[in-house]
């Protein structure tokens, strides 16, 4: 086995996205229209609704643009498939997987041994300080399969 060689992969699963990406597209939308089309007592309701319409509209824009990627796990590190490193696996401590971990759906939380960059890939993964989310817009079978090698790997170290 070779360093480069991937041992899993993760990808949001098509039906899921194309049914996140819609609801958000279709969410901003009626914000928009509501808030182009309706009187209300208030001026700066009309103004909230643009911006959020506008603000859900991005975050969809970002979620198709997140999705269409892949998390890849090596011998040596969780990448995802555009080339940002998540984490080193010499980082990750532990795998929280439990029903009342904070993780996303169908997915699973790395805790790491160095706080890193805050990032988020709506829909695949995010990571704030030493924790790390794998998953939402995912299959949970290849989450846990991706989660039980890094427990491995983490055992056997």
């Amino acid at each position: 086995m070779t360093e480069s060689e991937v041992l899993a992969v993760v990808r949001a699963s098509p039906g899921r996205r194309l049914f996140g990406v819609a609801a958000m597209a279709v969410l901003g939308a009626l914000l928009l229209y509501m808030g182009l089309t309706r009187s209300f007592s208030h001026p700066g309701w009309p103004v909230a609704l643009v911006l959020g319409g506008l603000g859900t509209l991005w975050l969809g824009h970002a979620m198709y643009r997140a999705t269409a990627h892949r998390i890849e796990l090596t011998e040596t590190e969780l990448r995802s498939s555009d080339g940002t490193l998540i984490a080193l696996t010499a980082e990750i401590e532990a795998v929280e997987r439990g029903v009342f971990a904070f993780k996303p759906s169908n997915g699973f939380l790395l805790r790491l041994s160095a706080a890193r960059p805050r990032r988020w890939q709506p829909g695949l993964w995010w990571r704030i300080g030493r924790r790390v989310g794998i998953g939402g817009m995912t299959p949970g079978s290849q989450t846990r399969v991706m989660a039980d090698i890094i427990a491995t790997m983490i055992a056997t170290r």
